[in-house]
């Protein structure tokens, strides 16, 4: 089936005034199943062009007919679906190709989360070099989960890939950031599998499940922890619960860890050597994945490999805000980084694949949103003003970064000088019960249960299991509070964050969280000050010392664990307080560790743990913070296209 669209535009000489749709080519893949592929073509009148030209794949299990949620330009409330996508690149000089992920929609096959992308997109990308009109070169874009089909067929290295945009995804090591995070499980994979199951074609092949699905309320099945397999919301469409729970129970890092699709670290040596972006946000959940795959690339290639960070939330790069936070004009890729996003990835795939002089190669290799500098009032659309502004690098972290151990104070101090020797512990109660609830963070997937970006760090009604709106989560008595004075001086923490605590539990196993705050000043719109979080992470403590051998705790004695949260780039202005918060749970972003030491993803008992924190100077835990001295070669504003 064909269609046409009539439009004109000018392409480096060239006019491109229509294009044709092959919309279904079932191309075959390498075991027989075949995926619907739809095709966008330059055509004159109803007639596609024989003129072979670079191609533009997408891979999504999202619907490749539907509006990608990405796609919206600044100002716009409702993104572009992707015929009209395609049609923008194709009248520039492109093939367009979008196809269904197996198993979704058009396609055929069973879907299987992440681990079949690897071979199809390979076997796809050579397909499209075999058709007339490709001229052997094919380009890949996409968020999200169409990053990570993209960086799964570049593991495998396709002879016709010659260029990546990778937008939010691409799992470096899925078992460290993406599925599950310091051992603990991340509860997104559950929100996304039961919204994606509802999309399933079994769920649009039957009224049943479709009704089944729909008078499930996943916010009580949330108060409702653990689940039991054959027992959830998701039992109407048993492949969607068995590969969530495959996740949720695979607790070690063994082989399924390292399997294609999941462990892009485990195939950087032989990846792709092709032009490529990597670009993530502080507020998402893929901060880790772009910083560890631009690292591990841009060794081992020549790349060239670029990174871009922003300071938005899962794809939303056309928004100056993040939850109740503002960042300011200059945050967008819109009229900053590009004129807007589809014109920064049209620029990167006209330099490498048609040769043209636009200036891309002398772009900085890193591009980071440094947040901070703002007002800390409130914006006449509600939000706190952060503030914030581009800067420029050849490397990350910044190669003038000083890490620095700022010690956790018995009474509450973080501060560069050592604690007193004899600093008595601080203990408290961890209920998985009464979980420290999840106020936005580096988060996507979560709807209806919970949503990513910067908040202040006080109970409200809008998030998910907060007992006490108004209070600050610093009053809780399972969380421990340490936080610098007033700072005499702007402060910039850009880089990579460790936790190193000396602990102990009165059981075999428990969680230790750590999370980095912003606290402005009050001020007449905030008159009880703004904690503003940055940055998080957690370990299942029986995992402290092996990913890949756990091994329950001795109960009362101390271990020294160490705690990586997503790293940051934040100044923190004068007055404002560098905040450490210690607790033992972050609920719904993590699953909740019920201190039995039962397997995971299949515990039954629940039991307090009573949990200590170590603030002597013989066990003096600490954060070390990446403090970086910026000068004015650091503003990418004047390098940025």
């Amino acid at each position: 089936m064909s269609e046409k669209a009539s439009a004109s535009i000018s392409a480096g000489g060239a006019t491109y005034p229509d294009v044709v749709t092959q919309r279904n080519v079932m191309v075959p893949m390498r075991d027989g199943v075949k995926l619907a592929t739809d095709i966008y073509r330059p055509a004159s009148g109803a007639r596609a062009l024989t003129e072979p030209l670079p191609v533009i794949l997408e891979r999504t299990p999202y619907g490749k007919g539907k509006a990608s949620r990405s796609e919206v330009d600044r100002g716009e409330t409702e993104p572009r679906a992707r015929p009209e996508v395609a049609r923008w690149f194709v009248q520039r000089g492109y093939v367009v190709v979008y196809q269904d992920c197996r198993g979704r929609y058009d396609s055929e096959g069973h879907f299987v989360k992440y681990l079949s992308d690897g071979e199809d997109g390979y076997d796809t990308i050579a397909w499209i070099a075999r058709q007339p009109w490709c001229d052997g070169r094919v380009a890949t874009m996409g968020l999200s989960y169409a990053a990570h089909t993209q960086v799964s067929a570049a593991c495998l290295a396709p002879a016709a890939l010659a260029a990546m945009v990778v937008d939010c995804g691409g799992f470096s090591n899925a078992y460290r950031s993406g599925i599950r995070n310091g051992g603990a499980f991340e509860m997104k994979q559950v929100t996304w599998a039961f919204n994606q199951a509802r999309e399933s074609p079994l769920a649009q092949a039957d009224a049943v499940v479709r009704a089944a699905l729909a008078q499930e309320n996943l916010r009580d099945w949330f108060k409702a922890m653990p689940w039991k397999p054959g027992h959830t919301p998701l039992r109407p469409v048993p492949e969607y619960e068995r590969f969530l729970f495959e996740q949720w129970t695979r607790g070690a890092f063994d082989g399924y860890w390292r399997q294609l699709g999941i462990y892009a670290q485990g195939w950087h040596e032989g990846f792709a050597d092709v032009p490529q972006i990597h670009m993530s946000s502080w507020y998402d959940a893929y901060v880790p994945t772009a910083l560890d795959n631009y690292l591990g690339l841009k060794a081992r290639k020549r790349g060239p490999i670029r990174l871009i960070m922003g300071p938005w939330t899962h794809g939303d790069r056309s928004k100056s805000w993040a939850g109740d936070v503002d960042f300011g004009p200059a945050a967008t890729v819109d009229d900053n980084l590009a004129t807007h996003w589809r014109e920064l990835r049209l620029r990167w795939f006209d330099h490498w694949l048609k040769g043209k002089r636009n200036g891309v190669e002398r772009e900085p290799a890193v591009r980071l949103f440094l947040m901070g500098g703002g007002s800390g009032r409130r914006n006449p659309e509600g939000r706190m003003d952060h503030g914030g502004r581009w800067i420029a690098a050849e490397d990350w972290p910044l190669p003038q970064t000083r890490f620095t151990p700022f010690y956790l104070h018995g009474e509450g101090r973080l501060s560069p000088e050592p604690p007193a020797a004899d600093a008595a512990p601080l203990a408290y109660d961890y209920d998985p019960d009464r979980p420290v609830p999840t106020i936005g963070g580096p988060l996507t997937s979560g709807q209806p249960v919970f949503e990513g970006g910067a908040f202040d760090q006080r109970e409200d009604a809008r998030f998910f299991g907060c007992a006490r709106p108004g209070l600050p989560l610093s009053a809780r008595p399972d969380v421990l509070v340490f936080e610098t004075p007033p700072l005499g001086r702007d402060v910039a923490l850009i880089g990579p964050l460790e936790v190193v605590l000396f602990v102990s539990s009165s059981c075999v196993d428990t969680d230790f969280t750590a999370k980095l705050v912003d606290v402005h000043p009050a001020n007449p719109d905030y008159p009880r000050g703004y904690a503003m979080n940055l940055a998080d992470g957690i370990l299942r403590l029986r995992y402290r010392d092996s990913w890949e051998q756990p091994a329950l705790m001795t109960p009362g004695e101390i271990y020294r664990i160490t705690i990586e949260p997503y790293a940051t780039c934040n100044l923190f202005k004068a007055g404002h307080r560098i905040r450490l918060d210690i607790s033992s749970s972050n609920f719904p972003r993590y699953d909740l560790n019920t201190n039995t030491g039962e397997p995971e993803g299949l515990a039954r008992r629940k039991q307090i743990a009573r949990n200590s924190v170590y603030v002597d100077r013989a066990r003096a835990s600490h954060v070390v913070l990446p403090i970086a001295e910026l000068g004015c070669d650091h503003d990418a504003r004047r390098e940025s296209a």
